[in-house]
């Protein structure tokens, strides 16, 4: 099973007085640009994927729709399990979704989930996705904590520089 990591492309600056629920945060004109860049430099290395679960904030879940329709990829599912403020081991059942699996949210949650589920332990791997990068971590076996390897971590500027 593929799993790849996507954090949510550039976002707002946080600002309470536009938005007191920080969920409610959306991406910037020039996020979307770059990440749309992305996602189709992203399409030419992974064309396809069985299920796209993100996050229900606004900035997550624009990041999960420019996916679909740069990509092709399934339209997104939200999964609550996928908030920044949620553990990462309760994402780790989310992954009996078939051959492969996006998962689209914040940081520091999704390396967090990346250590918990290539070393067991959320604080073991050093693994830094910046804002519109993706990481593919594989499973021989039954997705479970420890069992991932890391295949490969992208910048969203190389993924940009795929676009052509």
């Amino acid at each position: 099973m593929d799993v790849y990591l996507v954090r949510h492309a550039i976002a707002d600056t946080r600002d309470a007085a536009r938005w007191p629920d920080d969920a409610e945060r959306p991406l910037t004109p020039e996020g979307v640009a770059r990440f749309r860049s992305a996602a189709r430099g992203l399409r030419r290395i992974v064309p396809d994927v069985a299920a796209v679960l993100s996050s229900p904030y606004v900035r997550a879940w624009q990041t999960a729709e420019i996916l679909n329709e740069e990509t092709g990829w399934p339209v997104p599912e939200a999964c609550r399990w996928l908030e920044a403020d949620k553990p990462p081991s309760a994402a780790v059942e989310l992954l009996a979704r078939g051959s492969s699996v996006a998962l689209v949210g914040h940081e520091p949650y999704l390396s967090a989930l990346a250590s918990l589920l290539v070393s067991g332990n959320e604080h073991a791997l050093g693994l830094e996705l910046k804002k519109g990068a993706v990481a593919l971590l594989a499973f021989d076996a039954a997705p479970a904590p420890g069992a991932a390897l890391l295949r490969w971590s992208v910048s969203p500027k190389i993924l940009r520089a795929l676009d052509s």
